[in-house]
């Protein structure tokens, strides 16, 4: 078995016997993930070919989904497409019972009422500095990110940093004047940047990660928009494959399409820290039941 899923029971054990033992790895390591866990929630969907309303994500794809967790073991995992506070409750609760013990969580619903972002984490946060009201200009109107911001401060080997949890507007779109949504996601991803820019406006001695969902590919302008702005370099999106050497992170079953969607995007000043500088698609048999995306990860070492 994956040694760092020994390790969480280890930490579990110290903990119930009244020790203390640092989230962090033994060599400083922090793993960082992110996972769309695919409508993990309740709606109308369609079950061994029957349809169902108002279903809840089938047991089968929850049991597929915490192995994948499981299997990675991150520190601190970033979520995509979670329904409201039970569906996260039960999700720690499910993993727990494994093994796996997240102490902290963080939910956060904003304009999208069903599909929310969240944070699960073995590493106590310093500080939320999220905002469920994310506005931007949209064809001349005021608009709300569909999903927010999560940004949680953490502080690891002496070192504070913030983890920003992103999911733009998905291809999805119900206006001919923008198809695909690309517009709408441009205007998400630059409200974002704004706010990291607040927060950090050098960062080359910034330290922050982005992690989640864009729903755009390598080129986009909504990717290039948390990457650059003017001569300021913003982020580094951090290279990540699979065990066969590809990039791609969802599966589009409809048309057969394959393409990376899911980020790690890493500032200049914390880039140093990223263990190999790459990080790591997480696929396999079970990862293909449990969600059209993968989970993504990298670690960050923070040891002097």
């Amino acid at each position: 078995m994956n040694g760092r899923w020994w390790l969480g029971l280890l930490r579990l054990a110290l903990l119930l016997l009244g020790g203390f033992v640092s989230a962090e790895g033994g060599d400083g390591t922090v793993r960082v993930a992110t996972y769309n866990l695919q409508n993990y929630l309740a709606m109308d969907r369609r079950v061994d070919g029957t349809f169902r309303p108002d279903y809840p994500k089938p047991e089968s794809e929850k049991t597929a989904l915490r192995e994948v967790i499981r299997s990675a073991a991150p520190d601190i995992l970033a979520l995509q497409e979670i329904g409201p506070l039970p569906y996260l409750e039960e999700l720690r609760r499910d993993l727990e019972k494994e093994g796996l013990v997240y102490p902290y969580r963080v939910l956060l619903e904003a304009a999208d009422e069903e599909r929310h972002t969240a944070v699960l984490s073995r590493i106590p946060f310093v500080e939320n500095r999220s905002t469920d009201r994310l506005l931007f200009r949209y064809f001349g109107e005021e608009e709300a990110a569909k999903r927010g911001l999560i940004e949680l401060v953490f502080e690891c080997g002496g070192e504070s940093w913030s983890l920003f949890v992103i999911h733009l507007k998905s291809r999805y779109t119900d206006r001919e004047d923008d198809p695909e949504s690309e517009i709408r996601r441009v205007g998400e991803a630059r409200a974002i940047r704004d706010v990291i820019l607040e927060r950090y406006p050098d960062p080359a001695t910034g330290s922050f990660v982005l992690a989640g969902d864009l729903n755009d590919t390598k080129g986009s302008r909504s990717l290039n928009a948390l990457l650059k702005r003017g001569k300021t370099e913003i982020s580094r999106a951090i290279p990540a494959t699979n065990q066969w050497g590809q990039s791609w992170t969802y599966f589009y079953g409809k048309e057969e399409v394959y393409s990376r969607a899911d980020y790690l995007l890493v500032s200049p000043g914390l880039v140093s820290r990223v263990v190999g500088g790459k990080g790591v698609v997480l696929e396999s048999e079970v990862a293909a039941r449990a969600s059209d995306h993968r989970l993504v990860w990298l670690d960050l070492s923070f040891a002097d």
